[in-house]
C-alpha cells in the first residue's frame, strides 16, 4: 500500500496506490458468488491464495480474485462496472532494462515493439486490426511501457463480449510467450525505434540521463534509460533478441489482471486456457542485482544546456531493501510524506514572495528499486544559483534544527484528510482501467493495494497513535536528510570551477540562515468581499432528453443543472461568461498568456494565495481559470457539501480579483527563464509557433515572442484584465451528485447575487483567419540535433455549432488518415514513431478549423512525409472507403462515445454554451447517429470539399545548420 502527499503548487506530486471496495464508508461484504470454474480451469490452476498479500497485514480488498497457475502465471481479476461493459487487461512482465547486459541495452523496450508487429496468432501488422474491429483505439486503448523494471501490454476492451475477451486473451498469450522475433520483423521495426529514441527532446534527455548517471553512479540505474543506445540496436539480430526473450520472458515472471464488467470467474477459466500451456525456455535466470550507493563515486557533476534555464538537483541517497507491506509500514512513510509537505509549503511560501528560487522542492521516492532517495529540485530565479541553493537548504536545516507546529502539521493532516474521505466517497466511481494500473504499479514497487476504507483507517489510526506528532515528524526530517550525497548543475553557459563551487555550496553552514518561520492566520468565507441579494428564478425549463434543468435567474444569469449519481460524491462547475478569445485584441500581443494560474494566484479581495489555501482547507473547493473559445471559463471539482462555498468562491473571484503583483512577476520570470528551451527541439518550435501560423499570425493564439513576455507588468496585466473580467453574459453549470432543488438554491445565493452582465451590444468578434495556401513549406529552425525535424501540412476547414455534423465526418476522416499515414510512414518506412492527423473545428467561433497532420521525421525524409501526406489525401478524395476500414474506424469512435457519455464532463463539454445557444442541444442529440450512419461516400464527397491541394500549407522544422547549408529556394 502506498500513499504519496500531494502539494498545491509544486511539482512535487503524491499518489495513493489503491484499489476499490464493494462498499463506500465500510468494511465491504464478501462479494457475491461467482460462477464455478470449469475443471479444466480447476487443474491449471494450483492456487488461490492472494499472493499480494504475503507477508502484509494489511486487509485485502476482498474485490480482488487471486491465483497462481501450474506454470507460475500468476493472475488477480476483479468486478467492476466502470464504464459499463468494458475490460481492462494488464499483461505484466517482470521485464525491464535493468535485466539487460550491456550490449543488450534497448532490448526490453525493443521486445516490446515487437510483439506488437506480430506473434503465434496474429499475422505481422494485424493486432490493432483486431481490436479496432473490437472497438478499441490504438495507442489509447491498446499499448504498452517499458521501464527499467516491467514491461506492461495494456488493453482496454470496450463492450466487451466472452468471445472478445477470450480472443483477446489468447492474442497477449501468443504476444508475450511467442513473438515473431525474426530478422524481417527486426530489420521493419527497428527504424521505428530509432525514430521514437531519434524524436526525444535532446537537452531534457541529456541531462536526465546526467542526473541519473550521477545519482545512481556505480550502480546499473546510471546507464540503463529503456530507450537503450543506437549502437546496440543497430547491432541487435534476430537471435540476440530472440536469446533476451527466452531468458526473462518466463511464466513465473508474468501476471495477469483484469478488472472490468465480467464475471471474475469465467476471466479466471480464460486465463488458465491460454496462459497454462506456456513454459519457460531453458533454466530460469537469477534476478540481477541492482546494486547499492557508492559513497566512492562523485558526488557532484555540471553540464551545460543552453536551451535549460539553471537548475540544480540534489539526492540524498540510500540503499533500497525490501520491506514487507505492513500497516506501520505505511504509517512511517505517512510521517515521512507529512514531513516533506510541511518544508514543501514553506519553501512554496518564500518563493511567492520573489525570493532568489522560481520553484523548490523535495520529495521521497524509491526510484527502480535501486535506491530510497530523498530529492531536492531548485529552479534558481536567472543564474544566481548559489544564493538559490542556500535558501532552500537554509529551510530544509530549519526544519532538521526544531519540530514543526502542530498547526503546520495539522494543515497537512487536513489535505490528507480530504483526499482519503474523496477516495471513500467516489470509489464507485472508479475506473477498472485505474483499478489494473493501481494493482500493476503495486507489483512493481513489490507493495500492495486495497480499498480505499482500509487506507483512510490506517491513516486514522496512524493519528490516534501520534505518527504525526511534532517529535516524529522531526525525526522524520532529520532521518530523510541523511544518506549519500549527490547532487548535478545545469547551467545555460560554462562557469570555470562549477563542480567545486557547488561542492562547497553544499557544505556550507546555513544553519539560522531560514529567517523567522511564517504563520498563517485563520481566515473563513466571511473576509471574502460581501455579495448582493440573492437573486429570483424567472424560468425553470427541463430538457427531458438528458434529464437536465435549465433556469433564467432574475439578474439575468442561465444555469443548466444536470443532477446524476453516475460519479458519487462528485460535483463539477463550470462557468462561463464573456467572450473568450472572440474578445481578445487580434491586433497586438497583450498579457492574456499569462492568465493560466496567475489570475487565481492574485488572490480575492484583500485575501492573497496562501490566504485562500487556508480558506479551503481540509475541503474539496479548487478554483482553475480558462479561456475557451467564446467565453472565459472557471472551473471546480467539488463535493456536494462543498457546493455552496465552491459558488460562493468563484462568484468572489469573477467580482472582487485580488491583482497581487507578486504572482504576475514570477509567471514572467518563469516564461523568460524558459524560453530558449522552445529552440532545443522540432516540437518545441512547434508548440510555440504553430498555432500562431495556422492562425495567419493572430497575437491571440501562440506563445507569446519574448519581447511580450518581458513587457508584462502587473500594471498592463490588470489594464486587460479588469474590463474582461466584468463581462458577461453568465452560463453556469452544475453537474453531479446534487439535487437540481439544492444547486440552483446554492447558485442564486452566490452567481444569482452577482450585478447584471449582458454581452457587449453589437460586438462583432475579429474573424479567424488560416495562411494562404503556400507552394513551397515555411520553413523555421531549430537548435537540437541534426538528425532531428518536423513536418505539417494543413488544410482549412470550417467552425460553428450548425457544423457539427460535418465536423464528425473530419474526425472520422482524420482518424482514417492518421491510421494510414502511421502504417506508411512508421510501420512500412520506419521514417517517424509517431505522426498524427487531426482535425479542429471550433464550436465557438465561425471559422479556424483545419485538418492538420504532423510528423516528427530525419531531415531527408521531409520530401517524404508531404508525398504520403498528399498521396493519402488524393486517395480520399478519389477512392471511398472500404467497408472494413470503415467499421474499424467508426467502431472506436461508438465505443469512445459510450464511454465518456457515462462520465459528467462529457456532457459538460458537449453542452458548453448550450444555454445561450440551444442548436449546440440539437447538435448533442445527433452525435452518436451522425457517427453511425455516416457512409464511404458522404465521407469522400467532404474529403474532396477540404482536402484540397490547391488549399493546404505546409511548414517543416529543420535544424539550424542544415537550414544554413541549403540552397535559398
Amino acid at each position: 500500500m502506498t500513499v504519496f502527499l500531494r502539494s498545491t503548487r509544486l511539482a512535487l506530486l503524491s499518489f495513493l496506490v489503491i484499489g476499490a471496495a464493494p462498499e463506500q464508508a465500510a468494511p465491504p461484504a464478501a462479494p457475491a458468488p461467482a460462477a464455478k470454474p470449469t475443471d479444466s480451469a480447476d487443474a491449471a490452476i494450483v492456487s488461490r491464495a492472494a499472493w499480494l498479500y504475503k507477508g502484509s497485514d494489511i486487509t485485502p480488498d476482498p474485490a480482488w480474485h487471486f491465483g497462481t497457475l501450474k506454470n507460475g502465471v500468476r493472475y488477480a481479476v476483479r468486478k467492476n462496472g466502470v464504464p459499463p461493459g468494458q475490460i481492462s487487461v494488464r499483461v505484466r512482465m517482470d521485464v525491464g532494462s535493468l535485466m539487460e547486459t550491456d550490449p543488450e541495452r534497448g532490448y526490453a523496450h525493443l521486445i516490446e515493439h515487437l510483439t506488437f508487429r506480430g506473434s503465434e496468432y496474429v499475422p505481422d501488422g494485424e493486432a490493432k486490426r483486431v481490436w479496432q474491429r473490437m472497438g478499441t483505439t490504438f495507442g489509447s486503448d491498446t499499448n504498452a511501457q517499458t521501464t527499467p523494471t516491467q514491461t506492461v501490454y495494456k488493453l482496454d476492451l470496450p463492450s466487451a463480449t466472452e468471445a472478445g475477451i477470450d480472443e483477446s486473451l489468447k492474442i497477449l498469450s501468443g504476444m508475450v510467450s511467442k513473438p515473431a522475433i525474426n530478422a524481417t520483423a527486426l530489420n521493419a521495426e527497428r527504424p521505428a525505434v530509432l525514430a521514437e529514441q531519434r524524436e526525444a527532446p535532446g537537452p531534457q534527455v541529456r541531462l536526465g540521463d546526467a542526473v541519473q548517471s550521477t545519482f545512481f553512479a556505480g550502480q546499473p540505474l546510471a546507464d540503463r534509460s529503456p530507450i537503450g543506445h543506437v549502437k546496440e540496436l543497430q547491432a541487435a539480430t534476430a537471435e540476440s533478441v530472440r536469446a533476451f526473450h527466452d531468458r526473462w520472458y518466463r511464466p513465473e515472471r508474468a501476471v495477469v489482471v483484469i478488472a472490468g464488467d465480467f464475471d471474475p470467474a469465467k476471466l479466471e477459466t480464460m486465463i488458465a486456457r491460454h496462459f497454462a500451456d506456456w513454459k519457460g525456455v531453458g533454466p530460469a535466470p537469477a534476478d540481477p542485482d541492482f546494486g547499492q550507493p557508492d559513497p566512492k563515486q562523485t558526488a557532484t557533476k555540471a553540464v551545460v544546456e543552453p536551451s535549460i534555464p539553471a537548475l540544480i538537483q540534489v539526492a540524498y541517497v540510500r540503499p533500497w531493501h525490501y520491506n514487507d507491506d505492513t500497516v506501520v509500514f505505511n504509517q512511517k512513510r505517512l510521517a515521512d510524506f507529512i514531513a516533506l509537505a510541511v518544508i514543501n509549503r514553506r519553501l512554496e511560501t518564500r518563493a511567492r514572495t520573489g525570493g532568489s528560487y522560481l520553484q523548490a522542492g523535495v520529495r521521497l521516492d524509491d526510484p527502480s528499486r535501486s535506491a530510497n532517495v530523498t530529492s531536492i529540485s531548485i529552479l534558481p530565479v536567472g543564474t544566481a544559483w548559489e544564493q538559490a541553493l542556500k535558501d532552500v537548504r537554509a529551510v530544509i536545516a530549519d526544519a532538521q534544527a526544531s519540530p514543526p507546529t502542530k498547526v503546520e502539521i495539522e494543515r497537512e493532516l487536513a489535505e490528507q484528510r480530504v483526499q482519503y474521505k474523496t477516495l471513500v466517497d467516489t470509489y464507485r466511481a472508479e475506473a477498472g482501467s485505474k483499478e489494473a494500473d493501481d494493482m500493476v504499479q503495486a507489483l512493481d514497487i513489490r507493495e500492495t493495494t486495497t480499498a480505499p476504507y482500509v487506507i483512510q483507517k490506517v491513516f486514522a489510526d496512524a493519528e490516534k497513535k501520534g505518527f504525526f506528532a511534532p517529535d516524529k515528524i522531526l525525526a522524520s526530517t532529520r532521518r530523510l536528510f541523511q544518506g549519500t550525497l549527490r547532487a548535478l548543475i545545469s547551467t545555460p553557459a560554462p562557469e570555470a570551477g562549477i563542480e567545486t563551487s557547488l561542492a562547497t555550496a553544499l557544505k556550507a553552514d546555513v544553519k539560522g540562515l531560514a529567517g523567522k518561520r511564517t504563520s498563517q492566520a485563520n481566515v473563513t468565507f466571511a473576509k471574502l468581499p460581501k455579495l448582493g441579494p440573492p437573486a429570483t428564478i424567472v424560468s425553470n425549463t427541463p430538457i427531458r432528453e438528458f434529464d437536465m434543468q435549465e433556469y433564467n435567474l432574475s439578474n439575468g444569469i442561465r444555469v443548466l443543472i444536470y443532477p446524476t449519481t453516475s460519479e458519487d460524491s462528485r460535483v463539477y462547475v463550470r462557468v462561463r461568461f464573456g467572450g473568450g478569445y472572440n474578445a481578445l485584441p487580434a491586433d497586438r500581443e497583450t498579457p492574456a498568456w499569462a492568465a493560466d494560474g496567475t489570475l487565481t494566484a492574485g488572490g480575492i479581495g484583500t485575501l492573497k494565495q496562501g490566504d485562500i489555501e487556508a480558506l479551503v482547507q481540509g475541503r474539496r473547493i479548487g478554483l482553475d481559470f480558462g479561456i475557451d473559445e467564446d467565453a472565459f471559463t472557471y472551473n471546480a471539482l467539488t463535493s456536494p457539501t462543498d457546493l455552496p462555498d465552491q459558488l460562493r468562491l468563484i462568484a468572489a473571484a469573477i467580482t472582487a480579483p485580488g491583482w497581487d503583483p507578486a504572482p504576475v512577476n514570477r509567471t514572467r520570470v518563469a516564461a523568460q527563464a524558459g524560453y530558449a528551451s522552445f529552440d532545443s527541439s522540432p516540437t518545441g518550435v512547434l508548440s510555440r509557433d504553430l498555432e500562431r501560423l495556422l492562425h495567419d499570425g493572430d497575437p491571440r493564439w501562440g506563445t507569446p515572442s519574448l519581447k511580450a513576455i518581458e513587457a508584462t507588468t502587473p500594471d498592463s496585466f490588470r489594464a486587460l484584465w479588469e474590463p474582461l473580467l466584468k463581462t458577461g453574459p453568465v452560463e453556469v453549470m452544475v453537474f453531479g451528485d446534487i439535487k437540481a432543488d439544492v444547486a440552483i438554491a446554492a447558485v442564486q445565493k452566490t452567481l444569482g447575487a452577482i450585478p447584471p452582465r449582458t454581452a457587449p451590444a453589437n460586438f462583432v468578434p475579429p474573424p479567424v483567419r488560416f495562411p494562404a495556401h503556400n507552394a513551397t513549406p515555411v520553413v523555421l529552425t531549430h537548435n537540437g540535433p541534426d538528425n532531428q525535424a518536423a513536418a505539417v501540412i494543413a488544410w482549412p476547414t470550417g467552425g460553428g455549432v450548425e457544423g457539427a455534423t460535418e465536423s464528425r465526418r473530419l474526425d472520422v476522416l482524420a482518424a482514417i488518415f492518421s491510421d494510414r499515414l502511421f502504417d506508411r510512414l512508421r510501420s512500412q518506412a520506419g521514417a517517424s514513431y509517431s505522426p498524427n492527423v487531426s482535425s479542429s473545428w471550433p464550436t465557438g467561433m465561425p471559422s479556424g478549423g483545419r485538418m492538420l497532420a504532423i510528423g516528427q521525421v530525419a531531415p531527408e525524409n521531409i520530401p517524404l512525409f508531404f508525398k504520403l501526406s498528399r498521396e493519402i489525401a488524393a486517395e480520399l478524395v478519389a477512392k471511398p472507403i472500404d467497408d472494413d476500414e470503415l467499421k474499424r474506424t467508426i467502431g472506436p469512435m461508438q465505443q469512445s462515445i459510450m464511454r465518456q457519455s457515462t462520465g459528467n464532463q462529457f456532457w459538460m463539454n458537449q453542452l458548453d454554451g448550450a444555454v445561450y445557444d440551444p442548436v449546440r442541444i440539437e447538435a448533442l442529440k445527433r452525435l452518436y447517429s451522425d457517427i453511425t450512419n455516416m457512409t464511404a461516400a458522404e465521407l469522400q464527397e467532404t474529403a474532396a470539399k477540404y482536402l484540397r491541394p490547391d488549399r493546404d500549407w505546409t511548414l517543416e522544422v529543420v535544424p539550424k545548420a542544415s537550414a544554413a547549408s541549403e540552397p535559398k529556394k
